[in-house]
């Protein structure tokens, strides 16, 4: 009978990746870019079918941390011209994104636009005459408010994935699918090999964690505890009636605690729900709860009345995989010499991946981050009680 697996692994490589969703081929391509290509990465299925492929894969750059802006930031360069700068497509398209917020929350609209403005960040505060003019179709109420991201819109992260694993492999790199790390070997506090489920030993003095949902159980099988909780996300699209709305941006709607965006020309996707926790990532819903569809899809209608009677299409849901404030790990495991995870990225991984790429690369090869500063995202930060706080409660926005 023939096997579903991928091509068999090398006993020995410089760096092991345990994970291939957008982050694992991200950090493989940037270690082949520092030279550094005698790397495997193991997946436990095909590239980009955990979180990665669920994504509703919006690029934006509204936060309220400066390390998440600027992770953003040089993300969202790469996705706008990624076939001149990695190779490949990444579906980008350039849409705007509006924030808005409750009058409640001004406030916070007004320091993270601020900040963002000190990184360089193309975004302002807009009013609602503004408004009528960028987003016609759009409706701001009275008691809300909201800025503007001119340069920011979606992506496809299927095609980010598999352009960053087909460099990687161009420059030597190894990617095993369909063949999943099943333990990691240690001695002593030093990682010695990776044992993959076809039971191939790979011996490496490098392993870094980028599995996602199960990156909590990888690391627990070596005495690693991480704050890591999965919760599901529900997205789903509507027909969007193009006569009326022709066009509407891509929307962060922390006053109604959805988001949604442009799918193509005749689609609008929305995402949603209360962000169930979910103990096992094999095992959890993965359609969509059509009380929580229609809720959404009124709150549609609200902020684009054109959309009003937009029927429902389909949906899914996936798995983001949370830190108790809702940013990644990107770090070198205490106490385990030779490991690195990235991890816990709570809903934002896609769009910071180009940036994380790199930056974790850097920081394997080299010790640290050339162009951005990783502490706030230490392993150690919530243990210190030093977490990174929102301006918002809608925690995906943090």
């Amino acid at each position: 009978m023939a096997s579903n697996a991928g091509p068999s692994v090398p006993p020995t490589a410089d760096a092991v990746i345990i994970g291939g969703g957008v982050m694992g081929c991200a950090i493989q391509y940037h270690l082949a870019s520092l030279g550094v290509t005698d790397t495997v990465l193991l997946e436990r299925d095909v590239l980009g079918s955990g979180s990665t492929g669920r994504s509703q894969a919006i690029c934006r750059m509204h936060y309220s941390n400066r390390i998440t802006t600027q992770l953003a930031w040089q993300s969202l360069q790469v996705f706008a011209d990624f076939d001149a700068r990695v190779g490949g497509a990444s579906g980008f398209v350039n849409t705007g994104y509006l924030v808005v917020v409750n009058e409640a929350d001004e406030g916070g609209l007004q320091r993270n636009v601020a900040m963002q403005q000190e990184l360089g960040v193309p975004t302002s505060v807009v009013s609602r005459d503004d408004l009528a003019r960028l987003a016609p179709s759009v409706v701001l109420y009275d008691d809300e408010r909201a800025a503007w991201e001119p340069e920011s819109g979606y992506a496809d992260p299927y095609q980010v994935t598999v352009s960053y694993a087909a460099r990687a492999r161009e420059a030597g790199a190894r990617i095993a699918t369909r063949n999943p790390a099943v333990r990691i070997e240690t001695t002593g506090d030093k990682v010695q090999a990776v044992v993959t489920a076809n039971g191939e030993r790979i011996a490496t003095d490098t392993i870094i964690v980028a599995a996602g949902p199960w990156s909590k159980q990888v690391l627990a099988d070596i005495g690693v505890d991480v704050p890591l909780l999965p919760v599901r996300h529900q997205v789903a699209t509507v027909a969007r009636p193009v006569e009326t709305v022709p066009y509407h941006p891509t929307v962060g709607d922390i006053s109604q605690s959805f988001s949604f965006r442009p799918d193509g020309t005749n689609f609008t996707t929305m995402g949603f729900g209360d962000d169930d926790e979910q103990s096992d990532p094999e095992v959890y819903p993965q359609g969509v709860d059509m009380s929580d569809a229609a809720s959404a899809r009124a709150r549609l209608g609200r902020r684009v009345p054109g959309m009003a009677d937009a029927y429902y299409r389909g949906g899914w849901s996936g798995l983001f995989t949370t830190t108790p404030d809702w940013h990644p790990i990107l770090d070198a495991v205490p106490n385990k010499d030779g490991l690195f995870c990235a991890v816990g990225f709570s809903g934002h991984g896609f769009k910071l991946s180009p940036a994380i790429g790199k930056a974790v690369a850097e920081l394997v090869v080299e010790g640290r981050a050339r162009d951005v500063d990783l502490s706030p995202l230490r392993f150690t930060r919530f243990a210190e009680n030093d977490l990174l706080e929102s301006s918002y409660r809608y925690r995906v926005l943090a």
